[in-house]
């Protein structure tokens, strides 16, 4: 199987139900890749992307602190596939170990320590949605509106 590039969007909320989506866009192709979440984990991941740091280190930190204790670094994290309703992932190192994670875990951990997220090819393309194509026309118009548009337009007198 062949692996994908994907990002980190972010975590949404699933209305009504309340419940985090772990948002991932594939790199090379229009496809989203949403995961269901627990909400502590949806915490931990916006924590790491807003490049917070908790005063006490939490479970992601923690678990970081151990692999490199052992001579290793997290190298790369991959959604591997998914078991009915539950995806799968795995944490890659530097000394070539693999640990099996849930992808919210590996996730937070991944944007602690600045290394690359992929997923399955397969994963992607059986359990990911469409991204809209941006509308070009509109894109064209907005980039023109940038380029004639100066502070002064702003300034309001009422």
């Amino acid at each position: 199987m062949s692996k994908i590039p994907v990002e980190v969007v972010g975590v949404r909320i699933e209305l009504p139900a309340n419940q985090p989506i772990l948002l991932l866009k594939a790199v090379d192709r229009p496809r989203y890749l949403p995961i269901w979440i627990g909400s502590s984990e949806a915490n931990a991941i916006g924590i790491a992307q807003r490049g917070l740091t908790p005063p006490r280190p939490l479970s992601h930190h923690l678990m970081l602190d151990i692999i490199e204790k052992y001579g290793a670094r997290l190298e790369e994290v991959v959604i591997t596939g998914r078991e009915n309703h539950t995806f799968l992932a795995e944490l890659r190192t530097t000394d070539g170990k693999v640990i099996s994670a849930r992808p919210s875990d590996a996730v937070a951990m991944s944007l602690i320590a600045e290394c690359p997220v992929f997923a399955e090819d397969l994963v992607v393309d059986e359990n990911g949605i469409d991204a809209p194509e941006p509308d070009e026309d509109e894109v064209d118009r907005f980039r023109e509106f940038l380029d004639h548009v100066s502070p002064e337009d702003f300034e309001g007198g009422s």
